[in-house]
């Protein structure tokens, strides 16, 4: 198969969700995890739930118990994760932090990163005046040739600083499994924060350390991530780790075609099931978010999507949510349903609203 990624070690397909426990699970990221779950039962791979909760001040334990319960209420369980373990654990980013270190001391120790010293005052009038002479924003490099004895004197006296990826420039190509060829040109990016400290890297940084030591073979996620794929490259080849293969995925947008939101009926997975919205219709109703057949069908279970699921058929337009139509698909799985298994269903909502008393 083209879209297999044979790896040294395990071999076959390893792929990946990594949720921010910053909130409750919404509809994207059910999407990016339902197409990862798909994608790697229909190759017999293995799914890997991981939580990037790097973010201190704005992750929460309860966001973390909300993603996974809305997950498994989808029906979409991992193989591995903070839960249940597995052999390239830990699996939550803030459990990760010496690996993360060890990587940096490296690219410090080579000259591939280094110290910046620069204030945000310095960064955004230097962001201004390239933008008033029609250059593209990105950093000087101003604090990339800081003799070690000056760097060292400003980490010693705690002058705040960052640690920046030295970008080397060059062109960067890949093959996305769903947009074909994609080049970027490096020069326009310029050299990236990837850390705090040594102690606290930045997403672009522990997205490269995590799927390259967790031996992901293929990063499927939203469009969103596209312009993180030519840094993570970069990064990626000063490690010497290899390049796992990318699926981009179209957004998800709402019917007049702007960026989703409430006011278009999408809420989080939790508040859809409060509301009686049935998981199976949910995910048949997720599964045409970007993606389709071929044919006329239109009702799919689990099972039957795993069979069907294609890269090649993801689109790369963006996908219109529709709240009427799960809205139909829900009316009919509830139809589908014994008597028996519909009062069962009921019951919370009855006793909720006062109508029967618990028993």
């Amino acid at each position: 198969m083209d879209e297999e990624f044979k790896l040294e070690k395990v071999g076959g397909v390893r792929v990946r969700i990594a949720p921010s426990p910053t909130g409750p699970l919404h509809i994207g990221t059910a999407r990016t995890a339902l197409f990862n779950y798909l994608f790697a039962k229909k190759y017999q791979g293995i799914f890997v739930l991981r939580i990037e909760d790097t973010d201190v001040e704005r992750s929460r334990p309860e966001f973390e118990k909300d993603i996974m319960e809305s997950l498994k209420w989808l029906g979409i369980e991992w193989d591995e994760g903070p839960d249940r373990g597995g052999d390239f654990g830990p699996y939550r980013q803030s459990e990760r932090r010496a690996s993360y270190k060890r990587y940096l001391e490296k690219l410090l120790a080579e000259g591939r990163a280094y110290y910046c010293f620069c204030t945000k005052e310095e960064l955004d009038a230097e962001r201004q005046y390239q933008l008033s002479i029609g250059q593209p924003p990105k950093y000087s490099g101003k604090c990339a040739n800081l003799p070690k004895e000056v760097v060292e004197k400003y980490l010693t006296e705690g002058k705040p600083s960052v640690i920046r990826f030295k970008a080397p420039i060059k062109k960067i190509e890949f093959e996305d499994l769903i947009r074909g060829k994609i080049e970027f040109d490096s020069s326009l990016i310029g050299d990236i924060v990837v850390a705090k400290d040594l102690e606290n890297p930045l997403y672009n940084f522990a997205c490269v350390i995590d799927d390259f030591e967790m031996q992901i073979s293929h990063v499927i996620r939203g469009e969103d991530h596209l312009p993180n794929t030519p840094k993570q490259i970069l990064i990626q080849d000063a490690l010497n780790f290899p390049h796992p293969k990318y699926a981009h995925l179209p957004l998800i947008l709402g019917p007049d075609r702007s960026k989703l939101s409430k006011r278009h009926g999408a809420v989080s997975i939790s508040e859809y099931e409060k509301e009686g919205i049935l998981p199976e219709a949910l995910v048949n109703f997720i599964a045409f978010l970007g993606w389709h057949p071929g044919t006329e069908r239109y009702i799919y279970t689990m099972a039957a999507l795993i069979k069907d699921f294609s890269t090649e058929r993801i689109q790369k337009a963006g996908a219109v949510f529709n709240i009427r139509r799960l809205e139909f698909l829900n009316g009919f799985y509830i139809r589908q349903k014994s008597v028996e298994k519909l009062t069962e269903l009921c019951l919370p909502y009855l006793i909720e609203s006062g109508l029967i008393e618990k028993i």
